[in-house]
This record gives structure tokens, C-alpha cells and sequence, in this order.
């Protein structure tokens, strides 16, 4: 007789704040708990108890897919719980799942310690804007606050296509459709081939796979639709990188004008456990696509320059690199520094900066070090008296007004 009860375990998961839970035969099951395994104090599960779970799950219409394919993903809910995505498959002759947990409510932006100007990209009328980062790095999450915003404040007609559904959004200013690949539509591309007739305002797009679905989101944002998705990819060069390696040579000079004539941002993550309680908190790049960065997207050669770009752009337009993010996470004191030198992009680099040792010539940090407070340097870890401004941002091409990063103390992402 199966001796599981996976509904305990599930309660066991919400109630350790786990992400992820892990599960397969000869092992007990194994929760993620702020990027860390954890394993449960459980009998190792037998294949009877995977068959079990894979019965009590798996919707019927996917358990014959599943016996012939031997992998199905799809997302179930436990009222008053929560709802998960799960992607069950064989391994060594046996099953497996994993398991990742969505909240029922949907976390407000402030909530999720992200950049303030993540909120004033959700209001755009109109471009593309791309979450990225690895697997596990707050993407879903971020991208279903940004539509939450959206769908709370605004009059819109908001249709989203995801493999599967995980977040629940309800009409409230606007009206939302949620179709979910194999249950709404056949796949992405079906989907995608007629969502402009359906007269949507914001498109979301739960992930570009491929040179289809990268093709329709930017031919709808270069349409007037403000369009959402995610790529994963670790930071903004290697995201434009990316989208043009879809398409073959002959067509990239055009994919890079249509990209720099459509793109509004680029927003990559990675969470980062909390320096001292239990949690993560969220590193983020923020790339805007200003005339200079719109220059890098067209040109090949210089695309190598966004990151400088990005750094120099701080205050004036609200862009920001990791390595920025990261020391002021540390200044705050959210994060170790060995945290922040592990996740550095230029760990050397970094600790100099700590030091207060850079190249006089080096000016991309300059909007950056000068927006510090001395009263939010004074008392934190590697804090340095704030400098007075020596110069403007040397851009002058006009974007999104820059803002002081805000957020609440306890990041909602998991």
C-alpha cells in the first residue's frame, strides 16, 4: 500500500516557505528552501507511491500523454492552500516530479524589492519588455505582478498565453484571458498565429522558445501592443544576443533594427539568499532602451557597450547593472558581501569599488555613487560617506525619469 500523503507534504512545503519540492522513488521527498535542498524527515518513496501521486494529479487527459511521452507538465491548485506547477518524468526506469509553488495571491511590486522603475515599465502603452534569468530567478513571479499592476489601474484588454497557467488573475479594470497551452490551445504557435485579431492591448507571452514566438512579439510591439515575456538568459547583452542568434545570418541586420525600434527593456534577475534571516531578495539589471542603447542594438559592434551604458544611465533613466544592484543590496546590509562577490558579474572589480579604488577615468558609476544619502550610507556594511555630484549623466536622449529603488524589507520572491 502507497504510504504517501502528499497533500501533508504540500502543507509541509507552504508552511517552510519552500519554493520547490522535489519527489522520486528510493528518496524522501526534498524541498528548496531559499536555493537550498532540504530534505524531509520521510520514508524514502517507493514507485508505488510515484504511480500514486502521478494518478492523483496528472489531469486525465494528460496521464495517456504522459505513459507514451514520459514527461508532462501542467499546474493544479488545493483550495485554501495554493497552486503548483509541476513537471513530472522517468528517470532511471522511474518516476520523478518536481514541484513549484504559487501563491494564491499575487505580490504587488513594491513587495518583491524590485526597482521602482519596474512599475512605470508595466504602464507603458506599447513595446516589448523581456524578464530574464535563470531557472528559479523570480521571472513569473515579477512578470505577474507587472500584469497585476496593469490589470488593477488600468482599462485593457490583457490576453496571455502560458505553458502552463500558474498565476490567477481576475477582471478588475481591465479584462484578462488566460489560455493555457493543451488544455486552450494546441501550442504557442497556434496560439500566437491569431492573438492580434483578438483585439488585446497587453500580450504576455509566457516564454519565447523560439524564432515564432520571437518574431510575433516583436511584430506585436512594433504594432502598438505592450508585450511581456521572458528569456532565459543572464543579462542584457546576452539577451540581445540570444534573439538575434534565432534568425539566420541574412536577416540580422533587420531583426537588430526591428529589436531597437520595439524593445522597451530588458529586466534580468537572480536571487540571492538574505544576509541573516531566512529569505531572497532579488538582484536586477535594468536595461531601457534609450537612443544610445538603441545605437548598440543596431550596430554589432557595439553592442559590447551596453553594459557601461547601463551603468551610466542610474539616475537619469532608472537603468541599472547587477553589479550596482548587488552593492547596494549589501550596503542596505540585505546580502553578505560573499554573496555579492559570488553573484558579481566583476567580482575584482567590485571589491575595489568597496575599497573605493577605481580608474579615474572610469566614470559609468558616477550617478550611481551619487545618489547615495549619507544618512543611507551611514551604518551599513562597506558604506563610505556619500560624495557630492560631480557631473550629470552624460546621455542626453530623453527616457523614463530615473528613481531611487524601493521595496519592502521581506521580498516576496521565493
Amino acid at each position: 500500500m502507497p504510504s504517501v500523503d502528499l497533500h501533508r507534504i504540500l502543507e509541509k512545503m507552504i508552511a517552510r516557505s519552500a519554493s520547490d519540492l522535489h519527489l522520486r522513488a528510493g528518496a524522501p521527498p526534498v524541498l528548496r528552501i531559499d536555493g537550498t535542498l532540504v530534505p524531509l524527515d520521510h520514508v524514502p518513496l517507493g514507485m508505488e507511491d510515484m504511480e500514486a501521486i502521478t494518478r492523483q494529479i496528472v489531469p486525465p487527459d494528460l496521464q495517456e500523454s504522459f505513459a507514451r511521452s514520459h514527461e508532462v507538465d501542467f499546474s493544479f491548485g488545493i483550495s485554501g492552500l495554493a497552486r503548483f506547477r509541476a513537471n513530472f518524468y522517468y528517470q532511471r526506469g522511474t518516476i520523478a516530479g518536481a514541484i513549484r509553488c504559487i501563491p494564491l495571491t499575487i505580490p504587488e511590486i513594491d513587495a518583491l524589492h524590485l526597482p521602482a522603475i519596474v512599475s512605470q515599465l508595466a504602464m507603458k502603452p506599447r513595446g516589448l519588455i523581456l524578464v530574464t534569468g535563470t531557472v528559479g530567478s523570480g521571472k513569473s513571479t515579477t512578470l505577474a505582478a507587472m500584469i497585476d499592476l496593469i490589470n488593477r489601474t488600468t482599462e485593457k484588454n490583457i490576453i496571455t498565453v502560458e505553458d502552463p497557467i500558474e498565476f490567477l488573475h481576475r477582471n478588475q479594470k481591465s479584462i484578462i484571458s488566460q489560455r493555457e497551452v493543451g488544455q486552450d490551445t494546441l501550442d504557442y504557435l497556434a496560439a500566437l498565429k491569431y492573438i492580434l485579431r483578438q483585439d488585446p492591448d497587453v500580450i504576455l507571452i509566457g516564454e519565447i522558445r523560439d524564432q515564432a514566438s520571437m518574431s510575433v512579439a516583436l511584430m506585436a510591439a512594433d504594432t502598438g501592443h505592450l508585450v511581456l515575456s521572458t528569456l532565459h538568459t543572464t543579462d542584457a547583452a546576452q539577451t540581445v544576443n540570444r534573439i538575434i542568434s534565432f534568425y539566420p545570418p541574412h536577416q540580422h541586420a533587420e531583426i537588430r533594427f526591428l529589436l531597437a525600434s520595439s524593445l522597451q527593456a530588458v529586466i534580468s534577475m537572480r536571487l540571492l539568499p538574505m544576509a541573516g534571516t531566512p529569505g531572497r531578495v532579488p538582484a536586477v539589471e535594468v536595461m531601457i532602451n534609450t537612443e544610445t542603447v538603441r545605437e548598440c542594438l543596431r550596430d554589432p559592434d557595439r553592442t559590447g557597450q551596453i553594459r557601461d551604458i547601463i551603468a551610466d544611465g542610474f539616475h537619469q533613466y532608472g537603468m541599472q547593472t547587477f553589479d550596482q544592484s548587488l552593492m547596494k543590496l549589501y550596503r542596505e546590509g540585505l546580502v553578505s558581501l560573499e554573496e555579492a562577490l559570488r553573484q558579481s558579474t566583476t567580482p575584482t572589480e567590485f571589491e575595489l569599488r568597496l575599497r573605493g579604488i577605481h580608474a579615474t577615468s572610469d566614470t559609468t558609476w558616477e550617478a550611481f555613487e551619487n545618489s547615495r544619502a549619507p544618512a543611507a550610507a551611514a551604518g551599513k556594511p562597506g558604506g563610505e560617506p556619500a560624495r557630492p555630484p560631480e557631473r550629470p549623466c552624460r546621455q542626453a536622449d530623453e527616457g523614463p525619469s530615473g528613481r531611487r529603488m524601493s521595496g519592502a524589507s521581506k521580498p516576496g520572491i521565493r
